[in-house]
C-alpha cells in the first residue's frame, strides 16, 4: 500500500518557493505601477480611470497575497507533518529491526 501513496517533500518545498515568488512578483508589479501617476498619462477621464484601476489593483493584490500566504502556510504545515510521519516511521522500523536482531541474538546464545 505504501508504494501507491507517496509524497515528494522536495516538490512541496519547490511549490512553497513558487508561491512565495508569486507574492514577490505581485508586490513588485504593484510597486512599479505605483510610481506612474495618472496625471502623466493623458486626458482627465483616462487619468481617473487609471487611478481607479490602481486602487482596485492594490486591493486585489492585497487579497491575492493573503490567499497565497494562507495556501503557502498550509503547504508548509503539511510538509512538516509528512516529514514528522517519515521520521516516526523510520524510527519505528529501526526499533523493530533492532528488537528483532536482539531477540535472535539472545535466543541463539
Amino acid at each position: 500500500m505504501g508504494e501507491q501513496f507517496t509524497t515528494d517533500l522536495q516538490q512541496l518545498e519547490t511549490f512553497i518557493g513558487t508561491l512565495e515568488g508569486c507574492v514577490q512578483d505581485l508586490n513588485e508589479a504593484r510597486t512599479a505601477l505605483a510610481h506612474v501617476r495618472a496625471d502623466q498619462i493623458g486626458t482627465q477621464r483616462l487619468d481617473e480611470s487609471c487611478d481607479g484601476f490602481q486602487e482596485r489593483w492594490k486591493y486585489g493584490a492585497e487579497q491575492t497575497k493573503k490567499m497565497i500566504d494562507a495556501v503557502s502556510e498550509g503547504v508548509k504545515t503539511n510538509k512538516k507533518a509528512y516529514e514528522a510521519v517519515e521520521e516516526a516511521l523510520d524510527k519505528a522500523f529501526k526499533d523493530i529491526a533492532k528488537a528483532s536482531t536482539g531477540a535472535e541474538t539472545r535466543g541463539a546464545a
